[in-house]
């Protein structure tokens, strides 16, 4: 998706498609959801207060075996945050495995490796999630949409 006003684009549409394919690959090994939220400026001083707005806003705590996980990235500010709902954050390890994991991404988007670093995010998010909520062939449903999620 391309920005207004001639900023730079937050993915271009093959990464996009790479981001989306992640969370799908993720999703079919377990029945909890991922969502990638990303805008250019994150409104709060603190991009966990923003990921946890974003959680609520997008319903994502109405998940039924609360195991919903949130992407955030404030690109033009270079901000992230990892918010998972409660069962989801107990059962993966507790603030051990959330620090990890955004630490690993932290080190991506350093580097400008924005797809890379989502996608490789997405894949040890989904790892957790299938350990603790496995996929389950009786139920068939989505319970999130996978697309990225633009703000403004």
């Amino acid at each position: 998706m391309f920005s207004w006003f001639g900023k730079r684009p937050m993915l271009d549409n093959d990464s996009q498609l790479k981001v989306v394919a992640s969370i799908k690959e993720a999703e079919s090994k377990t029945s909890g959801e991922v969502r990638v939220f990303m805008e250019h400026h994150c409104t709060y001083v603190d991009a966990m207060d923003r990921a946890r707005e974003l959680f609520f806003q997008l319903a994502m705590d109405k998940t039924d075996a609360r195991n919903a996980i949130i992407v955030y990235v404030a690109y033009t500010d270079r901000q992230y945050a990892l918010f998972g709902d409660k069962v989801i954050y107990e059962k993966a390890g507790g603030p051990e495995f959330w620090k990890s994991a955004s630490d690993k991404l932290r080190g991506h988007l350093r580097k400008n490796e924005i797809t890379e670093g989502l996608c490789n995010c997405i894949h040890e998010l989904g790892n957790a999630l299938a350990v603790h909520f496995p996929y389950d062939p009786a139920i068939k449903k989505n319970e999130l949409p996978d697309e990225i999620v633009f703000g403004k």
